[in-house]
C-alpha cells in the first residue's frame, strides 16, 4: 500500500507540476504554461493504462507586490504606497491519453483573470502629480496560450520500477490575446480626470501572442518504501521577436526537485517537500531578444500534500519564495553607463489546488 500511495504521489506531483507551468508570479510576465507530461511507469499498471485518459483541473492565486531591481527589495515601494498589485487567478483545464507503457499525449488550455492597481501608470507616483495617491485598476480575463505535448518514458518500465525518467516536447499555440486593452486614467492639465484606452502590462495580458516550442524533463527514484524522489523541468523556446503590443516574446524556464512521503498509506496520503526554480531570461536561445520584458526568477520551497481515492486525486501546495532577482533585461544592458535596470514586482507566495481523475 506505501508504494501504490508513493507511486500516486510521483506521478500526481510530476503530472500537475508540468500541467500547471507557470503562472506568473507577478511583473515578471511567465506565462501559465500547460502540458502533460505523462505518469509515474511505475504506477501505470494502476494508474494509466494503455487507451486511458486523465482529466486534470487546477486553480492557482498569487498576490503580488514586493519590488526588487536584482536581489534587492525596495521597501520604500510598499512603505509609500507607490508598489504595483497583481492578482492573478487561473484555473487549466488538461486531458492526456496514454498510447502505451511509454508514450502519452495530452492537450492543455489554461484561463485566466487578472487584476492589476498602480499610481505610476495613472496619475503617476509623485507628490506632484498625484498628491491623494489615487490607485487606479486595469485588468483582463479569458483564455490563455494552448499547449500539447508527446512525452516518452526512456527506461523500460517492466525492468525500471523503482526509478525511471521521461522526456516530452511540446508546442504553445498563441491561443491567449496579447492585445488586451483597458481604460487608463490621466490629468489633464487642468488637473481633471481624463481616461484613454491603451494595452495593459505584459504581466496580466493572456498570451505573449507567438508559437513555441518546449522539452520537459521528468523523472522519480525510489529511496525506501515509503520514501521517493521527484524531478522535473523545462524550457519553452520562444522565436518570436515582439507582438502586436510591441511587448517581448521571451524563453521561460522552470525546474523543480523534492521527495514525497507516503504518510498514511491506508488512506491514501502523501507529503512532499521540495524547490522549485521558475524564470525568465534576459536573452532568448533563438530569435530577437528586444521588445519590453521585465527578465528574473524565483527560487521558492515547496510544502504540499496529496490524496488519493481510487480515480480521483487531490494534491495542495503553497510555494514560498526564498529568492527574488529581477535580472537586467536586453534593453538594460545596451545603456553605455551599465546604470540602467528595472525593476519588478514578486509575490511572497503562490497557492496551488490540483485534481485528477482517471477514467
Amino acid at each position: 500500500m506505501k508504494t501504490l500511495t508513493l507511486n500516486i504521489a510521483c506521478f500526481f506531483i510530476l503530472f500537475t507540476f508540468s500541467a500547471t507551468m507557470l503562472n506568473a508570479q507577478g511583473c515578471i510576465a511567465i506565462r501559465n504554461m500547460m502540458s502533460c507530461t505523462g505518469g509515474n511507469p511505475n504506477s501505470l499498471s494502476s494508474l494509466t493504462h494503455p487507451g486511458q485518459f486523465q482529466l486534470t483541473t487546477s486553480y492557482r492565486y498569487f498576490h503580488s507586490f514586493r519590488h526588487f531591481r536584482g536581489d534587492h527589495e525596495e521597501a520604500n515601494r510598499v512603505a509609500e504606497g507607490t508598489e504595483v498589485i497583481n492578482d492573478s487567478h487561473s484555473i487549466d483545464f488538461g486531458l492526456s491519453y496514454t498510447l502505451n507503457d511509454r508514450w502519452s499525449l495530452s492537450i492543455n488550455l489554461p484561463v485566466n483573470f487578472n487584476r492589476r492597481s498602480s499610481l505610476y501608470e495613472h496619475y503617476g507616483n509623485s507628490e506632484e502629480s498625484n498628491p491623494e495617491h489615487m490607485r487606479f485598476a486595469t485588468g483582463s480575463a479569458g483564455i490563455s496560450d494552448l499547449r500539447v505535448a508527446a512525452t516518452y518514458w526512456v527506461l523500460d518500465p517492466a525492468t525500471h520500477m523503482h526509478g525511471n525518467f521521461a522526456i516530452g516536447l511540446g508546442i504553445k499555440a498563441p491561443t491567449g490575446k496579447s492585445t488586451v486593452k483597458d481604460v487608463f486614467h490621466k490629468r489633464t492639465n487642468s488637473g481633471a480626470d481624463s481616461t484613454i484606452t491603451k494595452f495593459v502590462d505584459q504581466s496580466i495580458q493572456l498570451g505573449d501572442g507567438g508559437w513555441g516550442a518546449s522539452i520537459e524533463l521528468q523523472g522519480y527514484q525510489t529511496i525506501t518504501p515509503a520514501l521517493s524522489l521527484y524531478y522535473n523541468g523545462f524550457y519553452l523556446f520562444n522565436p518570436k521577436g515582439v507582438n502586436e503590443a510591441n511587448l517581448s516574446v521571451p524563453d521561460q524556464y522552470a525546474g523543480r526537485l523534492g521527495v514525497s512521503y507516503a504518510a498514511l498509506p491506508a488512506l491514501g496520503l502523501a507529503l512532499n517537500l521540495g524547490g522549485r526554480i521558475e524564470g525568465l531570461p534576459a536573452i532568448d536561445i533563438f530569435g530577437s531578444s528586444e521588445g519590453s520584458r521585465r527578465p528574473g526568477y524565483i527560487v521558492s520551497v515547496e510544502p504540499g500534500l496529496l490524496w488519493n481515492s481510487g480515480a480521483h486525486t487531490f494534491g495542495f501546495s503553497v510555494p514560498v519564495a526564498l529568492y527574488r532577482n529581477r535580472i537586467k533585461s536586453y534593453s538594460d544592458r545596451q545603456d553605455p553607463t551599465g546604470q540602467k535596470h528595472g525593476d519588478a514586482a514578486f509575490a511572497d507566495y503562490l497557492i496551488s489546488a490540483n485534481y485528477a481523475y482517471r477514467f
